[in-house]
């Protein structure tokens, strides 16, 4: 598993929680979107399919979950 730095965690983690809509019921579509946005620098249109950086994804959700933000 890669090691991510704390600060790219807490700026994905900020990230999230200022999209329009944030909801916690949601948490894994919207770490995935800020993920996509992180790897490619937009976010992630309706149909998009182009990959993302699955342990970056995995570690934020995790991060979220064992976290209350």
């Amino acid at each position: 598993m890669a090691d991510y730095s704390q600060s790219l965690i807490k700026s994905l983690i900020k990230k999230v929680k200022e999209y329009p809509r944030f909801s916690k019921k949601e948490i894994e579509k919207f770490c995935w979107m800020a993920v996509h946005e992180h790897k490619h620098g937009v976010l992630p249109s309706e149909y998009d399919i182009r990959e993302i950086d699955e342990e970056l994804y995995l570690e934020l959700l995790q991060e979220f979950k064992s976290n209350i933000y």
